[in-house]
């Protein structure tokens, strides 16, 4: 781009040295284009207000005059200097802490403008700024934008970079979005919005600005996935699934269970997708046991019918060996054969696996991350299943995909993604939902209590034990030691023991064995054990009916999609099930995440609370979740804006004058610029 502000070098600014560059850098300021949109996080105001509007406590600025001569108090090396001030005819006493050297300017009948915390019952402002009008006041009545700064850079100083750059050269800001979306949501210019982002007059500009800077990064944002979902329906170069409809009616027909309204929905959508000659591009999301597995049946099916492999890609063995032996039963009257390939096979056993699996011999391969090294090969691998796909990172579930000739993808998650993300990181996916519980199944109750509470908990597991039911005990994940983490399992395994001798207490852990995973999680299925005490390993999939108690030890541990998880591994009959969260959270929002477990047991509302307590930053976890960061909107306050960009970024991408016309070709340069576009039109 000509005149390009990224390709200016940050040094190029009078007064930036090489350190004062060196800490720039470090902020990822690197360019005059990177300092121009490095906009700041909140604003300091300086606009005077009457004293009574101010509430107790508030930062606020007034104008007043000095009415008494000042007095200089100290104690060790604080200083404290006191003077009595007029404000809106109210005298206060002004109080500035170590800075002595204001006591000569502070004179009886002189104008000043203070800026502090407001003590309304001592009538007193604890000074943080102050300035003489008769001086110049550069502050006074404005806005003052704060930055995020490190090492020697002040905020004084970053105001004066951005300014100096602004002037010299805010006149090569371009302008990026096209008069026809700038008409129709009435946005400022983008050169407008950026000084007034710096330099707002007053509120009302800068929310203008503000809105306009929103929409212009939630559309670009949506423009690259439009334009990065046109270019995989660029050709049609997916497997069209031949598969009679009236052989997927008998195999659903013979589930053990009849499917409800939203999975036969959804499976209608996948055969729609998997019938056509484009690849399958789909995330499947769902509460916790609202029957995916079935609907990822269903999928594997037809792509064997068709003469394609599976594959099902899941986060831990013990889901791994779970899928195994249920989807074995289910295949097994039609001759499909199912594989199981995880890291604890023997060398000898995964090479059979390995060339079973390339010869064709196996249909349907089931595995952790063991499916995506190199050695693995298949002869037709026409879909693709990850469940839980939030535990993969898009890496390791696009090396799973190139191992096959563009086959077809399904993604699951039972943890529930508020539309809000679904849109952003999953905008170049067809999203399936199902919300509906199997029949018969009764809500979760869930209970939180104290740790003083221990012996009725003790006695709800003897109550569920009569009634030959069992119970999960959930140990807390301390990610600092792995090694705490297990013990604390062990101790609690052997507290209750102690506790409940009439009970057969099973224990379960990360550094157990997998043969000794596969017994202690095969007792408990198989009712000989009572309880099973484990670490967060069965937060997953793991499927165990006549569980109906979920306890949590000190559950402000945990993320609420986390705790939402483990309490869906109750629940799974028709016997009402339980869900006790032991908890002391210290902090106001571990208080609400014990406070939304127990207000309701919906994925979808307890995922929409998670991300207003947890921002969209931490919701999947910082390295798998592909959320991008903005450096003004905020996906849960901007909802609305991304809804409109999506559906502009589509409406844009899907004219064919987009890809030629010159009214568009900044975006295009935009788009080549994210190896996007390459001049072809992508549609």
């Amino acid at each position: 781009m000509a005149n390009d502000l990224f390709a200016i070098p940050v040094e190029r600014l009078r007064g930036v040295s090489t350190q004062k560059a060196g800490e720039l850098h470090a902020l990822g300021i690197s360019s005059v284009g990177d300092l121009i949109e490095y906009y700041p996080f909140r604003y300091e105001d300086y606009r005077v207000r009457p004293l009574h509007e101010a509430k107790d406590g508030e930062k606020i600025t007034v104008q007043g005059r000095i009415a008494t001569a000042s007095s200089l108090q100290r104690y060790g090396r604080t200083a404290r200097l006191l003077c009595r001030v007029t404000v809106d005819g109210l005298l206060v006493t002004a109080v500035w802490f170590n800075r002595a050297y204001l006591k000569d300017q502070l004179e009886i009948g002189r104008d000043i403008t203070l800026t502090g915390k407001w003590d309304a019952r001592r009538r007193q402002i604890t000074v943080a700024e102050s300035e003489f009008p008769d001086r110049g006041g550069a502050k006074t009545g404005t806005l003052q934008p704060v930055y995020s700064v490190g090492g020697s850079l002040t905020q004084a100083w970053m105001r004066k970079k951005i300014d100096e750059a602004l002037n010299q050269y805010g006149a090569m800001i371009p302008e990026l979005l096209p008069a026809e979306l700038l008409n129709r949501h009435a946005l400022i210019p983008r050169r407008e919005a950026v000084l007034r982002l710096h330099r707002p007059e007053n509120t009302k500009e800068g929310q203008e600005a503000r809105r306009r800077m929103v929409y212009e990064e939630l559309f670009l944002f949506e423009l690259k996935l439009q334009a990065y979902r046109a270019a995989n329906r660029k050709q049609p170069d997916g497997i069209a699934h031949q598969v009679k409809s009236e052989e997927v009616r008998a195999f659903v027909s013979s589930l053990p269970f009849a499917l409800t309204d939203a999975q036969k929905q959804v499976i209608n959508e996948i055969t729609y997708d998997m019938k056509r000659p484009y690849a399958m591009n789909r995330l499947l999301q769902g509460d916790v046991g609202s029957g995916k597995t079935v609907v990822s049946a269903v999928a594997l099916f037809m792509t064997v019918r068709s003469g394609c492999q599976g594959a099902l890609m899941v986060p831990t063995e013990i889901l791994a060996e779970q899928h195994a032996r249920s989807l074995t039963k289910l295949f097994e009257p039609y001759g499909i054969q199912v594989g199981l390939l995880t890291g604890s096979l023997t060398e000898r056993k995964r090479k059979d696996v390995l060339a079973a699996l390339q010869m064709g011999l196996i249909d349907i391969v089931i595995g952790t991350h063991a499916l995506i090294q190199e050695d693995v090969y298949f002869r037709r691998l026409g879909l693709v299943v990850t469940d839980e796909q939030h535990r993969f990172g898009v890496n390791q579930r696009s090396i799973l995909r190139k191992k096959g000739l563009n086959p077809d993808v399904l993604m699951m998650t039972a943890t529930p993604i508020p539309r809000t993300l679904a849109i952003t990181v999953f905008g170049d996916m067809d999203v399936s939902t199902i919300k509906e519980r199997p029949k018969g199944r009764k809500p979760i109750k869930t209970y939180w209590v104290k740790h003083e509470m221990m012996d009725r908990v003790l006695g709800f597991i003897r109550r569920e034990a009569a009634l030959g039911h069992q119970t999960f005990f959930i140990c807390p994940l301390i990610e600092e030691s792995e090694k705490l983490d297990v013990q604390n399992a062990i101790d609690l395994h052997a507290q209750l023991r102690q506790a409940l001798p009439e009970l057969a207490i099973g224990l379960l852990h990360g550094r157990m064995t997998p043969a000794e995973k596969e017994e202690a999680m095969g007792e408990f299925a198989a009712g000989k054990t009572n309880v099973l005490v484990s670490t967060t390993v069965i937060e997953v999939g793991v499927d165990v009916p006549n569980a109906t108690l979920m306890i949590v030890m000190d559950a402000e541990r945990f993320g609420l999609s986390q705790l939402h998880q483990l309490r869906g591994r109750v629940g799974r009959s028709d016997h009402q099930s339980y869900c006790v969260l032991i908890a002391d959270p210290k902090s106001e929002n571990g208080q609400e995440r014990m406070k939304a477990m127990t207000d309701t047991d919906d994925g979808f509302e307890i995922a929409r609370r998670d991300l207003e307590l947890r921002g969209p930053g931490d919701f999947f976890g910082t390295k798998q979740s592909g959320v991008p960061e903005f450096k003004v909107a905020n996906l849960v306050e901007d909802f609305a804006a991304l809804e409109q960009a999506r559906d502009d970024a589509a409406e844009l991408t899907a004219k064919p004058e987009f890809w030629t016309s010159p009214a568009y070709e900044r975006l295009r340069e935009y788009l080549r610029r994210e190896a996007l576009f390459q001049g072809e039109p992508l549609d």
